[in-house]
């Protein structure tokens, strides 16, 4: 092809504007996994109701790690004894949580806790022998020093009232 008619064409073509025709938006729609449509007529044969006023869920992994529901669905069937939990869930160490989750600890996960604070102690325990090799050791009497700087701010006041005395008062 020639430049010129190149531009020429290039020069005909109309984008938006009076008169040329609307671009149809394609629209994602998001589609629901298949194994929703198969827990759906599960969870409506065990008659599960929702529960409220739930902020958060915590589940404790044998591993030490939690599985953290922030804001999550509940759903529960007591002739079932079943729990169904919905939501984004997020994987944490306990460490993150700490604060939090104290009264939600039983006893399997207090040896977690216990493990970390261990760990913890030590990782101090090597953090402060490192910073130990940094301060110098401690040269003389310090006691003896104090004395005598109490003694010293001692003679300073007492010197203080007989010189206020021999001073001329200005009125």
């Amino acid at each position: 092809m020639n430049a010129d008619k190149l531009s020429k064409l290039q020069s005909q073509a109309r984008i938006g504007g009076k008169g040329t025709p609307r671009r149809k938006m394609k629209r994602t729609t998001k589609s629901t996994y298949v194994e929703d449509k198969k827990l759906t007529p599960v969870l409506k044969k065990l008659n599960v109701s929702p529960v409220s006023n739930i902020e958060e869920v915590n589940m404790f992994r044998e591993d030490g790690k939690i599985i953290h529901f922030k804001a999550p669905h509940v759903q529960s069937s007591v002739d079932a004894n079943t729990f169904v939990i919905s939501g984004k869930a997020q994987e944490k160490e306990m460490a993150e949580l700490i604060p939090n989750i104290l009264a939600q600890m039983g006893p399997d996960s207090m040896a977690s806790l216990k493990k970390l604070a261990e760990a913890y102690q030590q990782a101090q325990g090597t953090a402060g022998a490192e910073g130990e090799e940094d301060i110098p050791d401690l040269v003389g009497d310090f006691d003896e020093n104090a004395d005598a700087e109490v003694e010293a701010v001692a003679e300073t006041e007492e010197a203080a009232p007989a010189a206020e005395a021999a001073a001329p008062k200005e009125e």
